[in-house]
């Protein structure tokens, strides 16, 4: 009777001991949400009606001073905006355009303008292409410049989610995102800002130039 008594209370205290560490057990972490999937119809309205005016109905800026947008990675649009909207990038025109914009406008339009063809542009100063190219392609040793195509590719396709699309961008917008970095107007990517201050004024408009014509 007594071993019995014994095992009874063994058993009580095993199953005490089990339902206290179930009680203290952690419950799992929740699974992350998912992202929203992009609404490409949505972005290219909010595009039509908010960013078309300077950057084409398409996303291909015929204005010299306005980046072309089609084809560009829709996180890199989305950074920027995000930067825009934060103050990180200061432009008092893509600020006040930026305020207005919900994330899920930011998500929309970066998927839509991504999602449209990319037309190629042109090298202009003969000059100054073959200059570009080196630089381009094989950086500035003398100067610790690395080449553009570590980065941006060889063809200017750029990286997803780490690297801008250059490919046949406006020498012009190029030129003075570069000189912006360089003068510390521009403070939304340290590397960038690093490499500008490198660069002068006619390696900058060389460089800019030859990512013009790049297909």
């Amino acid at each position: 009777m007594k071993l019995a008594s014994l095992v009874i209370a063994a058993a009580l205290a095993a199953s005490s001991t089990f339902a206290l560490a179930a009680e203290s057990a952690p419950e799992p972490a929740a699974a992350a949400p998912a992202a929203a999937k992009p609404d490409l119809n949505a972005g290219g309205t909010k595009f039509g009606a908010t960013c078309a005016a300077c950057h084409g109905a398409d996303g291909n800026s015929g204005i010299p001073a306005n980046p072309k947008l089609a084809q560009q990675h829709p996180e890199y649009i989305m950074k920027q905006l995000a930067d825009f909207k934060s103050g990180k990038r200061t432009s008092a025109i893509m600020q006040g355009m930026a305020a207005t914009l919900t994330d899920a406008d930011i998500r929309n339009i970066a998927y839509w303008a991504g999602s449209q063809k990319a037309k190629p542009g042109f090298a202009k100063d003969k000059e100054l292409v073959q200059l570009g190219e080196k630089i381009y392609r094989g950086g500035i040793q003398s100067k610790s410049v690395p080449a553009c195509a570590g980065c941006h590719s060889p063809n200017g396709a750029g990286i997803p989610a780490q690297y801008p699309r250059l490919s046949g961008q406006h020498a012009d917008y190029t030129a003075t995102q570069l000189m912006n970095f360089q003068n510390g107007t521009r403070k939304n990517s340290v590397p960038m800002a690093d490499i500008a201050s490198k660069l002068s004024d006619k390696e900058i408009k060389a460089v800019a130039d030859y990512i013009a014509g790049l297909r």
